[in-house]
């Protein structure tokens, strides 16, 4: 735990997730390196990595020792074979393909000492299977961060079906000791965890209701952003219907659940707009349009929705303290 053991963590993947997480560490006290596959890889990992703090200091999240704490935390590095070896903890953070996951956890548990835990931040994946590639299968999890993980508060972890539930209790603690994550534990080893499961099925319906012209993209959207999703941080999904009355909920499943949704595969649609070669933001249309929208755009405004929610909850911290 911070202040001790697994204090040294490598962070593999500059991509979306890694700098970010890293980041997290870094605020936490850990002694964070951070791997990138290139030096050009590397350098954007690190100007991420930077660029993320700068938003945390400008919004007051951080104060200037805080900043100063997490920039000396950070190191880079292309030498994986070096970093792994100082690594008492391994947060990975690659493409979402099993195989080549497998393939880096035999490499690392080649380097890595014995005693160092290796954790996938995969979005669905069991780490049962990822484990399986190693000879340290109990020393094998899943930490889900979400997106953006410099920001987003929750991480799910999963044991393997072999896991020592020690370990699984060193990493727990060890998140929460940050002081800038909620770790959460999954007791059942299943693809898509909690948090991309609840998510999924939702997408499932809205997808569905969108194919059959229920409602416009747009619409679908709205009605997200303007109802449970407004409320959401503050009501959870059993909380909300504990609230309404599980008699009112028993009777509403009752005549909707038949009508939702429910096919094995993904909906047609979505199977179609990639055939189609519409993969959303990147080739200017998916589910919703893009050709005349600019996706950075809504990126950004999401980040500075959830910078100024985190400094209002820090202002709030620091009245309640005087």
């Amino acid at each position: 735990m911070i202040g001790g053991e697994m204090r040294r963590l490598l962070v593999i993947g500059t991509g979306q997730m890694g700098p970010g997480i890293a980041l997290s560490a870094a605020r936490g006290g850990c002694q964070v390196t951070l791997y990138g596959r290139s030096e050009s890889s590397l350098a954007r990992g690190l100007e991420t990595y930077r660029a993320g703090l700068a938003a945390l200091r400008q919004y007051e999240i951080v104060d200037p020792d805080e900043a100063a704490r997490a920039e000396a935390n950070i190191t880079g590095t292309t030498d994986l074979d070096a970093a792994a070896r100082q690594a008492e903890w391994v947060i990975e953070s690659i493409a979402e393909d099993l195989a080549a996951k497998q393939e880096l956890y035999q490499r690392l548990d080649a380097l890595c000492p014995p005693e160092t835990i290796l954790t996938s931040n995969t979005s669905g994946l069991r780490a049962t299977d990822i484990g399986a590639a190693t000879r340290r299968p109990e020393q094998v999890l899943t930490t889900h961060f979400w997106n953006p993980p410099h920001l987003m508060e929750l991480v799910e972890v999963v044991p393997g079906e072999r896991n020592d539930p020690a370990i699984t209790e060193r990493v727990l603690a060890a998140l929460n000791s940050w002081g800038n994550k909620v770790a959460v534990l999954v007791k059942k080893d299943i693809l898509g965890q909690l948090g991309n499961r609840m998510q999924h099925a939702l997408l499932r319906e809205v997808i569905y209701l969108l194919q059959e012209g229920v409602a416009d993209a747009e619409t679908l959207d709205l009605v997200l952003k303007k109802s449970f999703g407004l409320r959401s941080p503050i009501i959870g999904q059993l909380e909300s219907n504990d609230l309404v009355g599980l008699q009112t909920v028993l009777a509403i499943q009752r005549y909707l659940n038949p009508v939702l949704y429910n096919g094995p595969s993904a909906p047609p649609l979505l199977e179609q707009l990639v055939a189609e070669g519409h993969l959303g933001a990147a080739t200017g249309k998916g589910l919703r349009d893009w050709s005349n929208r600019d996706p950075n755009e809504l990126r950004q405004l999401r980040q500075t929705y959830l910078l100024e929610w985190f400094a209002a909850q820090k202002r709030k911290q620091r009245a309640s303290r005087q």
